[in-house]
């Protein structure tokens, strides 16, 4: 579903990333792994359309990225990829509930259609009871499940999370990581994970290691 072939990315004279290969098919979850500055999140932001290759192709669902204009390209982005961070990201004047419809606005859904369907996440997400919430009143947990819940709104094809659970505790580590298999075992959800966390990254379907800016190998 993703085919990304010999992508290399410079910053002026630093070259980051050295030539990265990585093929990821639907319903995997894919973690990343490796020291800070060895091109993980910079692969994951290319992978997410966020930033452009210096060389290489990308396609996802047979759509080859470089050949999309920068309209067509945030369109792709909106309806085709989903993010969680380390930091969720909330607005913090908007409810659970509103944080959730916002890919769906973006998309042009109606009022009535997006809150229907970010209702139905928060539920399945366990926070039913939480939806009018502004994201001062949510834990830590809470908030980045909300987080979850926006990345899945518009269906996407995958989801990419850049150390999803790099700033909650132990426990609530663990509740993020039993949810990615969760939505990846109920809705054959796919999932490109960035993370320091091993026993995350030993959970994964496929566990890839970079280092100095190249795919060292692959678990």
């Amino acid at each position: 579903m993703i085919q990304a072939t010999d992508i290399h990315k410079y910053y002026g004279d630093l070259h980051v990333l050295k030539g990265v290969s990585v093929d990821i098919k639907k319903g995997e979850i894919v973690s990343i792994v490796g020291q800070s500055g060895a091109g993980k999140s910079t692969l994951l932001h290319i992978v997410g359309t966020l930033d452009s290759p210096s060389k290489g192709t990308l396609s996802i669902n047979d759509t080859i990225i470089q050949d999309l204009e920068a309209k067509e390209l945030a369109k792709f982005r909106n309806e085709h990829i989903g993010f969680v961070f380390q930091f969720h990201h909330l607005l913090p004047e908007f409810t659970a509930v509103e944080n959730v419809c916002v890919p769906a606005f973006i998309k042009g859904s109606s009022e009535k259609e997006a809150k229907k369907r970010a209702k139905e996440l928060l539920d399945y997400l366990g926070l039913g009871h939480r939806m009018e919430h502004k994201p001062s009143q949510l834990s830590g947990g809470e908030q980045q499940r909300v987080a979850v819940a926006r990345a899945l709104m518009n269906e996407p094809a995958v989801v990419l999370a850049d150390e999803p659970s790099g700033n909650l505790d132990t426990n609530t580590s663990d509740e993020l990581h039993n949810l990615f298999f969760k939505l990846r075992d109920d809705f054959q959800q796919t999932f490109v994970i960035v993370t320091h966390n091993l026993e995350l990254a030993n959970m994964s379907d496929r566990k890839l290691e970079m280092r100095d800016g190249l795919m060292l190998r692959e678990d």
